[in-house]
């Protein structure tokens, strides 16, 4: 692990996922650019000191210096977006398999870079957009996949958040929002960077649409903030169809309630993460189906990622499980000269991660522009 050091948040969650089925076992790590919290880190898991480094250019050089059955495999990225491509592009370059948080990267410029890397070492590379791992979400891809609503027309998907509805930059006990407001570290996006390119990717996964144009409205609502921390987004997609995104973190109250509702010719479906156990099918000649996790009529793409019997809740925790599982899966079944069927290949990967870069770009620059339409440009 490159980053997740004590006190960062995501880096505990990535460790609960990986280690939930047991594929992974956490070696190494360069947990810190402080060496001294990287070893405290490393301590307090356990690790054996010689292998808790003080940069990831020591990670990797002396990982790959071990003999074939003792070296890392995979190298998870935690780190804040300014220091995902270099340590991936280090990593993959000398014959390490990847999972990054997302945004994958700093700029579109490094996106195509890293992309063009993964295409020239062979090595597989997973991003963490956690909630396509939701074993409902999965079903309402397959649903929308197998004409259950016919042509899809219309899009709606929102992130509502209140964290950040004041000014919380120079607080010293809240480093996440030290860092996502922070154009040198976060990007050149706010809201979107942060929440919105899952919304983005969500829309994209279940729908199999992809976005072709769009007309967004950028709003900076706490004063002196430097980023974008509300916005809303008009959509063009491949088939025609419009929808919009809404991505706001100053919406007081509100946690991380994600909503996605996609509608065609013939019925609508309904998921948000509050119930995300619960898939909404509603039609206009019958009425509403409600659909639950791992019930038996569910498809097989649902069932392969759910773990317990039906009427047991599964949450975030599991659906960030299922992309680690899933790029698990795919590497053993490659490993053994077996070709990884379509459940393992379902997880996020470089080609999402680019166009997740190109929706960022886009919407700034679309948000930017007196011009009310802007091309989606990869």
């Amino acid at each position: 692990m490159i980053g997740g050091g004590q006190g960062a948040f995501i880096g505990a969650v990535h460790r609960l996922a990986a280690a939930l089925d047991g594929h992974y076992e956490l070696v190494a790590g360069a947990f810190s650019s402080r060496p001294e919290t990287s070893r405290a880190t490393g301590e307090a898991l356990g690790l054996n000191p010689e292998r808790v480094y003080g940069s990831y250019q020591e990670l990797i050089e002396q990982e790959k210096a071990r003999p074939a059955d003792e070296r890392v495999q995979v190298v998870s990225i935690v780190t804040p977006n300014y220091l995902h491509f270099a340590p991936a592009k280090l990593a993959l370059e000398n014959g390490f398999d990847v999972i990054v948080d997302k945004p994958m990267t700093f700029s579109l410029a490094e996106a195509k870079e890293l992309a063009a890397v993964v295409q020239a070492t062979g090595r597989r590379l997973a991003l963490t957009h956690t909630y396509t791992g939701y074993p409902m979400v999965k079903e309402a891809r397959q649903r929308v996949a197998d004409g259950a609503l016919g042509p899809i027309r219309k899009v709606y998907v929102e992130y509502p958040q209140g964290w950040l509805s004041t000014f919380a930059e120079g607080d010293a006990d809240n480093k996440q929002a030290g860092w996502r407001t922070d154009p040198a570290r976060s990007g050149v996006a706010g809201a979107m960077g942060d929440i919105g390119t899952h919304a983005f990717n969500l829309l994209e996964y279940v729908t199999g649409l992809q976005v072709e144009k769009l007309c967004a409205d950028i709003n900076v609502v706490v004063p002196g903030r430097q980023l974008d921390d509300d916005g809303a987004v008009l959509l063009r997609l491949s088939n025609g169809a419009s929808g919009v995104l809404v991505a706001t973190q100053v919406a007081a109250g509100e946690e991380n309630n994600l909503r996605l509702r996609v509608y065609g010719e013939k019925g609508g479906l309904d998921w948000q993460q509050a119930d995300n156990n619960t898939l909404l099918l509603k039609y206009l000649d019958r009425p509403t189906e409600i659909l639950r996790t791992n019930a038996p009529y569910l498809s097989a793409l649902a069932r392969h990622n759910a773990r317990v019997p039906p009427g047991h809740p599964e949450g975030y925790l599991e659906a960030f499980a299922n992309i680690y599982r899933n790029f698990a899966l795919t590497l053993q079944a490659e490993q053994a000269g077996e070709i990884p069927s379509p459940e393992m290949l379902d997880f996020p990967g470089v080609e999402e991660g680019v166009r997740g870069m190109a929706f960022i770009e886009s919407v700034i620059a679309s948000g930017r522009s007196e011009q009310k339409w802007t091309d989606f440009t990869v």
